[in-house]
């Protein structure tokens, strides 16, 4: 990065000058004239550059110019182009989203130069244009940019602690954090009301299952994002809350009436768009009773136009979940999709399976008249203005300085354990079990569900918890059993229980039929206390019986773990209360807990 201030000085000004930027006599004066300066600057696009302004893609490699070969060779393999730098100048894309499985989130600093990099290609072309660069870092369970940046307890998780300055301060300081790497738009805060216990595709990403205190986290959370000065997105609109299919593999189908789409569904998306959120991202859903037509949402004018845009009086930046998603691509081929995800109102177009495939079609519906160029200049003038409010026409580059004062620093990591210290909620004490004694209860055995790490940094959960228990005074020791434990795992699980004080079990989405069911009744069956902690779902303990208390820490991340160890030692208070209702698994009907059950000692 050391040609970083020339590269700055040079390209900054050709984008000032394309977009005719000047010093305004005041605030009001350069936002009234806001709007001719970016008009100007649409004007002087080809039609190539204004298509390509709605896309926004992945891509793969640490570096903008200089990937590894096996990044090479899948972008080559997948869009035709050799890196980042080469997919800007070729298809003039106006967004660059960011995956850790596509190698673009090593560490902090090789961020911000994948960013500069990025920018930097973005300000090369004719009309030099910087980029929205994005990335799903709704934290808990769905995070891309792992540690050393510090990650903040989930949605479900801030749904128990129910504190919206809790909220807002995740969002502030988890935005800051992305600013500081040059990611300009973050896909959350998830605004899906999760009412379907059984949904597989949301569930913790949601605050909770009760419509307005949903819609009071999402609002703070926007505010939080938004002012550390990056874009928030509310998702997934109409709502994706209470469905039982994946739209990532098929296509949902909400019953809701348009009465329980009022009550349930919009409550949030409606907080959002009074809290002034920048984006909104669509769902690949069908919902008759908005539209008939089961067309699915993100292709779908009544909902996007008729019912966001007019009813709600949304006018910001909607931009399509994944193209590559299943959900999307049943009806319509991978060529009509983005063409008609814009004549239904979208305006970025995320990810699509095949960029030239989509990228073309959406050209050659301008050039026929299909999409007209009014309607195509309404969405880049969205996106530009998006891009200048968040100060991407001041200055789009970041700094390895900016990075190490800000990102995963001691003041953020200790707010995150604070804030995580408010969700752990205590379903169960029946015995009074809780809080354990490390003078009378010291030797812990933890067992249990290692799931992969959503960041790919953090974990594996049974070692996280043994840890914690240690620097906690007790004598703690992790086996892990997996989330479909083999009988020979239960047995040695069993074996390792015995002579222990506790077992501290952590169960993930425990169903009918999991054998996880097996390994509890069976720890339970050799009379030492089990500990179940259920770190996903909530809903496990309608599963299992005997256990001497039962926890929820809504997600298998570092800090919600160690939250989850602090109650267990009565180092930390249970204030966290369910955000959703837990049903009893023999009779859905009936509730075991209801929304706002959580024991305190």
């Amino acid at each position: 990065m050391h040609d970083r201030n020339l590269s700055r000085r040079t390209l900054l000004s050709a984008t000032a000058a394309a977009a005719g930027v000047v010093v305004a006599a005041s605030p009001a004066a350069a936002r009234s004239s806001r709007r001719d300066r970016l008009l100007r600057l649409i004007s002087r696009m080809s039609l190539e550059e204004k298509v390509g302004q709605l896309f926004v893609m992945r891509v793969y490699g640490h570096s903008a110019t200089a990937p590894d070969q096996a990044d090479i060779d899948l972008n080559l393999q997948e869009m035709g182009v050799r890196t980042a730098a080469e997919l800007i100048s070729t298809y003039h894309v106006g967004g660059i989203i960011y995956f850790a499985w596509a190698h673009n989130t090593r560490d902090p600093h090789q961020i911000a130069d994948l960013s500069n990099g990025i920018q930097r290609a973005g300000l090369a072309q004719p009309t030099p244009v910087p980029l929205l660069i994005s990335t799903d870092q709704e934290h808990g369970i769905v995070a891309r940019v792992g540690k050393p940046a510090t990650l903040m307890p989930g949605a479900m998780a801030l749904g128990a602690g129910a504190s919206r300055v809790s909220a807002q301060m995740a969002g502030q300081l988890a935005g800051a954090e992305l600013a500081a790497m040059g990611i300009t738009q973050n896909y959350a805060p998830v605004a899906d009301v999760n009412v379907n216990p059984a949904n597989p595709v949301i569930g913790v990403r949601s605050f909770g299952a009760a419509p307005a205190a949903v819609a009071r986290l999402v609002a703070a959370q926007v505010k939080g994002y938004q002012g550390a000065g990056i874009a928030a997105t509310a998702k997934h609109f109409p709502g994706h809350g209470d469905t039982t299919v994946d739209s990532h593999t098929g296509i949902p189908v909400i019953t809701h009436t348009r009465a329980q789409w009022d009550e349930i569904d919009a409550p949030p998306f409606r907080a959002a768009i009074a809290a002034g959120i920048d984006s909104i991202m669509t769902a690949h859903i069908q919902f008759p009773a908005l539209d008939p037509s089961n067309d699915p949402a993100t292709l779908s004018r009544p909902i996007l136009t008729g019912i966001l845009r007019e009813e709600l009086g949304y006018d910001g930046v909607v931009v399509t979940d994944a193209l590559n998603m299943q959900g999307v691509r049943d009806k319509y081929g991978d060529h009509r999709v983005p063409v008609l995800a814009l004549l239904a109102g979208v305006d970025q177009l995320l990810n699509p399976p095949d960029l030239a495939v989509a990228w073309n079609a959406v050209l050659d519906a301008v050039k026929s008249g299909e999409l007209s160029a009014a309607r195509i200049d309404e969405s880049i003038l969205r996106i530009l203005t998006l891009k200048e409010k968040i100060g991407l026409f001041r200055d789009p580059y970041v700094s390895h300085r900016g990075v190490d004062r800000t990102v995963g620093v001691p003041a953020h990591l200790a707010a995150a354990d604070l804030i995580a210290g408010g969700t752990t909620t205590l379903l169960a004490n029946p015995e009074g079990l809780l809080p354990l004694s490390r003078l009378s209860r010291p030797n812990l055995l933890v067992v249990g569900a290692d799931p992969a790490s959503p960041s790919g940094t953090t974990g594996p959960p049974t070692a996280v918890l043994a840890n914690a228990f240690t620097e906690l005074g007790f004598s703690a020791t992790a086996l892990s059993t997996g989330i479909t434990p083999s009988s020979a795992k239960i047995e040695e699980a069993v074996a390792a229980a015995s002579g222990k004080d506790v077992v501290v079990v952590g169960t993930y989405n425990v169903s009918a039929t999991s054998p996880q069911r097996t390994l509890v009744d069976r720890l339970v069956a050799t009379g030492v206390p089990v500990v179940a902690l259920a770190i996903r779902n909530p809903y496990d303990i309608a599963r299992l019986s005997g256990v001497g208390a039962a926890l929820a820490a809504y997600s298998w991340t570092d800090v919600e773990l160690r939250a989850a160890a602090r109650v267990i030692a009565g180092r930390t208070r249970p204030r966290g209360r369910l955000p959703v209702p837990v049903q009893r698994a023999e009779d859905p009907s009936q509730v075991l807990y209801p929304i706002g059950h959580g024991l305190r000692y």
